[in-house]
């Protein structure tokens, strides 16, 4: 693929509703040429999907979101990957990211409730062949996620000293 248009890609991250002829607008090209482009991205996987960003807090569902830091003992010949393929199979797993520092992988999920979730860690994510240690951090509150604000604040009141 040629001549990446990154910008292009930054406006779909920060609003996928946009159409071709919005994004050409901005970016000074006609419709048709975005539209090819945007599947080109599509087909080579560059583009990976369009989800919305839900607040569930706002809805009647209570859904609890974890951090899960993985240590993990690599496996011969594939190193990370065998065991990040067995999590990432898991309905439950929203995220996986191998990392630097003090563990492995992060797994973030979303249950229904805090026992559903320390029942994934121990009964499928602790278990499996290669796991030596797992930490579960509880998401308390989101406040800004993808370029997104949760909550807005309240405008600052203007704040005169005199002296």
């Amino acid at each position: 693929m040629t001549g990446m248009n990154t910008e292009l890609l930054t406006l779909l991250e920060k609003d996928a509703r946009l159409t071709p002829a919005q994004l050409g607008t901005m970016l000074g090209r006609d419709e048709q040429s975005v539209s090819d482009e945007i599947a080109e991205y599509e087909r080579n996987h560059i583009i990976l999907g369009y989800p919305a960003l839900i607040d569930w807090t706002k809805t009647d569902d209570e859904l609890v979101t974890a951090l899960i830091e993985v240590r993990i003992s690599p496996q011969r010949g594939d190193g990370f990957d065998r065991i990040a393929e067995r999590i990432y199979q898991y309905e439950e797993v929203e995220s996986l990211y191998l990392m630097s520092g003090s563990y492995d992988l992060a797994v973030t999920i979303t249950g229904r409730s805090l026992r559903a979730v320390a029942e994934f860690v121990h009964a499928r994510l602790a278990v499996i062949d290669g796991v030596t240690g797992t930490a579960t951090h509880f998401i308390l509150k989101k406040y800004k996620e993808k370029h997104h604000l949760y909550t807005k604040l309240p405008e600052q009141e203007e704040r005169v000293l005199f002296v």
